[in-house]
């Protein structure tokens, strides 16, 4: 563990240059704008270690899967979000000698990320071999105004003598991934262009037999750059042409302490923004628009969109700085991976700041990031991830049919990008089936948040339908135990595989199954024709198919320990030996970094929540004793090695009243990548792990909930703070959450009046006023 940043509310800063630390600071200082983002890779060349990494939303290649066995059913490719073409990069010269700071002696470094407005600042002196020195000063933005554009503005000064600077600024296509097969690249050019007012490159991802094969287009991505200097005597060079790069060069005659400026404006667009050969003329017309702004006036509506962003999201935190600038960064990173505009793109593990995890949609988006933008962004936003997964229902339920289901059943892939399974490994691919479960719940989260049942008509009941028809044919009746069981799975816990009866997956199947039933009558009755529609189109068996699944959703079994209120993670768990954490030598820790897997599979030991998750998503349905058992058996027996874990286990510790244990998973949630707890931020940011430090704060210390259709809160304070605030929006109202030691408020920011529940207690707060009440210690009945 290692804190990187000096503690600021706003702000991430790097002190001082240390190359062993500058992939961390790629990862930290990384920028997006929900279409595309990038590493906070140097503008100038840097021949240290680093993983340069530029990546667009919904851009991706098929890897072919390279394994030396296979099974009916198995991924036929991995898919990668890859690194696609550098547009940050400038190459600077001084007096010949190259600007490199592995090769220079770098002095007053200061980097820093502000969160406000998502602009990155660096300035630094660097004394290259000749003894020559330079001063730097260097900012850049990826716009959320239009998230086409990319801006960027270089100064440098020669401070002790005259010298003449040469930048050349370019865009590189030749790029590869660090996780790519024996330097394979996946690009080629398409058509370049060099110009005085722009230059222009168009590459598209590598046509390979494989991509006929399975059906999935070329990408193209096509950027373009537009320069301008400031100060100095510039004289334009000519720059060596080669494939897949475009640039150009400027000599610039500088005076001792003179600064010359160089701006950068970049246009990137790919496949998903038009044909091919429209792209270029996107291009230019981005350019011509951003050439015609300017730096300074694209960087305020910039601002101004970030503005409001932190207008419905922000939280405010009273007495730790520490948890303060962790709770921002995961709110900013947040923001900064997705905007909700295309519902053609979702939320990978890493977003934009490494390859790690292919860049692919897992169950972390309904699991984990749905609430988040469901209470901080427009409604539109949330719907989108949904629509998302109603768009790949076709392919999910191709992907069933391949494992052997039927009749309009769905698997949705544990990963993917374009709806196909692209995951490599067997006991994720076949196994881990819960995340069906997940996308049945963001759909129940959705209507019972946003009360949009017209979603339920037009889009969610398809989608449920083909759900409990896989849950109907992946349980299988026991004649020996007289009960629907479910074998060979992996549950959220992925140090088991191949287990039978993991609770939380025949858990949230058999609820999956109800939800389905439920939603039927409701459709039926208030939307008929919606109702007509969706029974023609997936020939529903009116008669049939409900009874079927009334009958294994109401005799699943539910593996308990007899004699207490704890849940059995699974059946056999308590064959093992009956360890907890704490037996586990320091050294030893984590285990998936010192131990066999073999001796990790039959170890007690849990990656992340389980039991634990499942009761997280319906705590509502547990009595909190029930609840208090399971987190006091499991916790101690969780070494949270996924970055998913801490966020779970504090929402439950909250829920059962200790606090103090909440607060200290809360910290590791918020500040995981910060003080980086795993040794791995040098690889990139855990983005959808973030979402789940908010649900710390708000489901967990604030106690937000869902009651009969009331927006409820039972707040209680860490005790490191002295109060906290935050905002989120329900059914179109904003509300404004104040939690101090002495009292709760809320305010309706809103021309209508919203009933909740606190501590409670209804409360009909009228337009624009506050409602407060005494604050109640934590440990209470709830």
């Amino acid at each position: 563990m290692k804190q990187y940043s000096r503690i600021d509310p706003w702000r991430i800063i790097q002190d001082g240059f240390d190359s062993q630390d500058v992939e961390a600071f790629e990862s930290l200082c990384s920028l997006g704008n929900g279409k595309m983002g990038h590493r906070a890779n140097f503008e100038e060349r840097y021949s240290g270690k680093s993983l340069p990494g530029n990546y667009f939303a919904g851009v991706f290649y098929p890897d072919k899967t390279r394994v030396g066995w296979w099974k009916n059913g198995y991924p036929k490719y991995f898919g990668k979000m890859i690194n696609a073409v550098n547009w940050v990069g400038i190459d600077v010269f001084v007096d010949s000698q190259p600007l490199d700071l592995a090769t220079c002696k770098v002095t007053d470094f200061r980097r820093t990320l502000d969160m406000r407005d998502a602009t990155l600042s660096r300035t630094f002196t660097a004394e290259l071999p000749s003894g020559l020195r330079v001063r730097v000063e260097a900012q850049r933005f990826i716009s959320v105004a239009d998230t086409r554009l990319g801006a960027i503005r270089y100064a440098v000064a020669p401070i002790d003598a005259a010298a003449t600077i040469t930048f050349v600024p370019y865009l590189d296509g030749d790029v590869e991934n660090k996780d790519s097969n024996y330097g394979e690249r996946f690009w080629e050019e398409v058509e370049a262009e060099c110009g005085e007012r722009c230059s222009v490159l168009q590459m598209r991802t590598k046509p390979v037999a494989f991509h006929a094969e399975s059906g999935i287009d070329v990408t193209h991505v096509c950027s373009g750059m537009t320069v301008s200097l400031e100060g100095g005597n510039a004289r334009t060079k000519p720059v060596d042409r080669r494939p897949g790069y475009v640039a150009e060069s400027f000599d610039v005659d500088a005076s001792a302490n003179e600064t010359v400026t160089l701006t950068k404006l970049v246009a990137n667009v790919t496949s998903l923004d038009g044909l091919p050969e429209e792209l270029v003329g996107r291009v230019k017309d981005a350019l011509n628009a951003a050439r015609a702004a300017g730096f300074e006036a694209l960087h305020e509506r910039h601002r101004s969109v970030w503005s409001a962003k932190w207008e419905t999201s922000d939280v405010v935190i009273d007495g730790s700085p520490a948890a303060q600038q962790g709770v921002r960064f995961c709110i900013f990173q947040l923001h900064q991976t997705y905007t909700g505009e295309d519902d053609r793109l979702n939320i990978g593990p890493k977003g934009f700041t490494g390859e790690k995890y292919g860049g692919g949609t897992y169950w972390d988006t309904e699991a984990f990031c749905f609430p988040f933008y469901l209470s901080t962004a427009p409604q539109t936003v949330a719907r989108n991830l949904l629509v998302y997964r109603y768009r790949q229902l076709p392919k999910a339920i191709a992907n069933a049919e391949m494992l052997g289901y039927k009749d309009g059943a769905a698997l949705y892939p544990m990963v993917t990008i374009n709806g196909e399974e692209c995951h490599n490994e067997w006991e994720i691919t076949f196994e881990e089936i819960h995340r069906n479960g997940a996308i049945a719940y963001a759909i129940w989260n959705y209507v019972r948040y946003t009360g949009d049942d017209q979603y339920l008509a037009s889009h969610g009941l398809e989608s449920l339908m083909a759900l409990a028809r896989f849950w109907a044919q992946r349980a299988t009746y026991s004649t020996t135990k007289q009960q629907y069981v479910i074998l060979g799975v992996t549950g959220p816990n992925e140090y088991e595989n191949n287990v039978n009866n993991n609770w939380y997956t025949n858990y949230i199947a058999a609820w999956t199954l109800r939800y389905a039933l439920d939603t039927i009558d409701m459709v039926k009755d208030r939307f008929p024709d919606d109702y007509a529609r969706v029974v023609d189109a997936t020939a529903f068996d009116e008669s049939g198919e409900p009874v079927l699944w009334r009958r294994v959703a109401g005799n699943m079994l539910f593996p308990v320990i007899e004699g207490t209120n704890i849940f059995l993670q699974q059946e056999g768990y308590l064959d093992k030996e009956q360890l907890t954490v704490s037996d586990i030598p320091a050294g030893e820790r984590p285990i998936n970094q010192h131990w066999s897997w073999d001796r990790i599979l039959r170890s007690p030991f849990i990656k992340q929540a389980d039991v634990l998750q499942g009761m997280y998503f319906f705590l509502n349905d547990f009595p909190v004793e029930v609840v208090r058992d399971n987190f006091n058996y499991y916790e101690p027996r969780t070494v949270h090695e996924s970055s998913l874990s801490a966020s779970i286990h504090s929402v439950i510790a909250a829920h059962i009243g200790d606090i103090d244990r909440a607060y200290e998973l809360f910290q590791r949630s918020a500040r995981l990548d910060l003080d980086d707890y795993n040794n791995e931020v040098h690889e990139g940011l855990h983005i959808t792990s973030m979402a789940g430090t908010w649900l710390a704060l708000v489901e967990g210390f604030a106690g937000k909930r869902i009651i009969d259709g009331l927006l409820s809160f039972r707040p209680s304070i860490p005790p490191d703070w002295t109060g906290y605030a935050f905002k989120l929006s329900f059914r179109e109202h904003l509300l404004e959450i104040t939690v101090g030691r002495a009292e709760v408020s809320v305010k309706n920011v809103h021309a209508e009046p919203l009933s909740i529940l606190l501590y409670g207690a209804k409360e009909t707060i009228s337009a624009n006023e506050t409602v407060t009440r005494a604050y109640s210690e934590p440990g209470r009945s709830r």
